[in-house]
């Protein structure tokens, strides 16, 4: 009997992927990161979900983007991967750092806000250490003017 990717008991990782996603203020040049709220958890995070089967795992941490903050991104090198368990269930989430290029926020079932916030604000705003960890692997070239 084998066992769907839904199944709570299964031990195989659950994939998923997402970005750091990440902007110059439109005021100040500064770097600004997006954080998402999503009310189901109530919680601030990086933009990410699950990969659907078989898909490619940045195309799926764009596809989050777009589908989460409303913009495209441009992506860049990769950060590392997180693994911890969700429910039960191990869990793998790969990130990249990625710029945002274009787009609006609209809210959703999933996001109902975002936030773009310094480096040091987002890192405050994260409800988990392990997503402020992905700040301190940005590259440092990205936070020159």
């Amino acid at each position: 009997m084998s066992s769907s990717p839904d199944d709570p008991d299964d031990t195989t990782p659950v994939l998923a992927a997402g970005c750091v996603l990440w902007r110059r203020s439109p005021v100040t040049g500064a770097l600004e990161i997006c954080l998402v709220h999503r009310p189901k958890y109530d919680d601030w995070s990086h933009p990410k979900g699950k990969l659907k089967p078989g898909e490619d795992a940045l195309a799926g941490a764009l596809r989050e983007v777009a589908e989460e903050t409303g913009h495209t991104a441009a992506p860049g090198p990769e950060l590392p991967t997180a693994r911890y368990l969700a429910a039960g269930r191990p869990k793998e989430v790969r990130y990249w750092a990625a710029e945002a290029v274009s787009g609006a926020f609209t809210p959703n079932d999933e996001v109902d806000r975002v936030l773009w916030l310094t480096l040091d604000a987002a890192r405050a705003r994260l409800t988990r250490p392990r997503d402020r960890a992905l700040i301190d692997a940005l590259p440092a070239g990205i936070s020159l003017p």
